[in-house]
C-alpha cells in the first residue's frame, strides 16, 4: 500500500476501552488512525506510541462537550487531514451524577446525542473524498429496558438514574437520529449505522463512572474484553447502502421501539448544530 492509498477513520474517544481497541485493530488492518481525544494514549501501548510517531496515529485534543473546543478541533482537522473514509462516532460513557455541559444541557446527551450529529455534519466533505464513505455510531442494547422515552427531556431531565437514565435514553437518541437521517446520507453516497458493542469491561481502576453498585461486580468478571466491542464496531465497516440506518447488536440487525421519535431527536440535534455551533 502506499502512502496516499491508506484508508484513514477518524475515531472519538480512541485512547480507551473500546475506542484504544479499535485503534489497535484499524492499525492492524493498515489503516491509518485520526484520534479525537481529551487526553493521551497509554504510554504502555508502545506500539501505539510508535505509530504516534510516524504519525500513522494523528492525535487532535479537544473536549467534546465544550463546542468552542470542538470546532477549534474539527477545523484543524478539515485543514489538515485529505479525506476520510469512515468515522467512528464512538466517544461516551456513563456519568456518575447529572452533569452538563458549558452550552447548559445534560452531559450524556451533548456528548453522546448532539456532538455526533455535529461530528458527522462536519466531516461530511472528507468522508466524500474517501473510498468507502461509511459512519458507526456506538449505541446500546441498555436501552432495550427503557419504558418511556421524551426527546424534550433529552437536555434536562426531570430524574437523573446511574446508566438506566440519561445514559441510555441518550444511546437510544442517537439512534433513532441515525435511522431518520440515514436515507439523505445514502442519496450523498454515505452509509450510517449504529452498533451495540455489548457489555465490555471497560471498568478502569479507582473509577466505576456511572454503573450502579450493583452491576459492578457482573461487568468486572463477566464482562468480555473491550476488543469484543471494538470487534464489532469494525465489523460495521461492512455494512452496504442497504443497510443504511440500522441498529446492529450482536452483529445482526435489531429492532426497537419509540421509532416514532426519530424525526424529532433528529430536528432536536440539527437545531442545535445550526443554531448554536454553525454560529460560533
Amino acid at each position: 500500500m502506499t502512502e496516499g492509498k491508506k484508508k484513514i477513520a477518524l475515531v472519538t474517544g480512541a485512547n480507551s476501552g473500546i475506542g484504544l481497541e479499535l485503534t489497535k485493530k484499524l492499525i492492524a488492518g493498515e489503516w491509518e488512525v485520526v484520534a479525537l481525544i481529551r487526553s493521551g494514549f497509554p504510554v504502555e501501548e508502545r506500539e501505539l506510541q510508535q505509530k504516534i510517531q510516524q504519525r500513522v496515529i494523528r492525535i487532535y485534543r479537544t473536549d467534546l462537550s465544550d463546542f468552542t473546543k470542538l470546532k477549534f478541533a474539527l477545523e484543524k482537522i478539515k485543514e489538515q487531514e485529505p479525506k476520510l473514509d469512515a468515522l467512528f462516532n464512538n466517544a461516551g460513557g456513563s456519568f456518575p451524577e447529572l452533569l452538563f455541559s458549558p452550552q447548559g444541557r445534560e452531559l450524556h446527551y451533548e456528548v453522546q446525542t448532539v456532538v455526533p450529529y455535529i461530528i458527522t455534519m462536519e466531516m461530511l466533505g472528507l468522508l466524500k473524498k474517501g473510498s468507502l464513505g461509511m459512519v458507526i455510531q456506538t449505541s446500546s442494547d441498555a436501552f432495550k429496558f427503557r419504558k418511556t422515552f421524551v426527546p424534550e427531556e433529552l437536555a434536562k431531565p426531570k430524574k437523573f438514574q446511574k446508566l438506566t437514565g440519561p445514559y441510555t435514553s441518550t444511546k437510544l437518541a442517537i439512534t433513532l437520529w441515525t435511522h431518520a437521517l440515514a436515507p439523505k446520507l445514502k442519496k450523498e453516497g454515505i452509509t450510517i449505522v449504529s452498533v451495540d458493542p455489548g457489555n465490555n469491561n471497560t471498568m478502569r481502576k479507582g473509577k466505576n463512572g456511572g454503573l450502579p453498585l450493583l452491576i459492578q461486580p457482573f461487568i468486572r468478571f463477566f464482562g468480555p474484553h473491550p476488543r469484543v466491542g471494538a470487534g464489532r464496531l469494525f465489523a460495521g465497516l461492512e455494512k452496504s447502502p442497504e443497510e443504511a440506518g440500522l441498529y446492529f447488536s450482536k452483529g445482526k440487525p435489531t429492532e426497537y421501539k419509540f421509532k416514532q421519535h426519530a424525526s424529532q431527536v433528529l430536528f432536536q440535534v440539527r437545531t442545535v448544530y445550526k443554531k448554536e455551533f454553525i454560529s460560533l
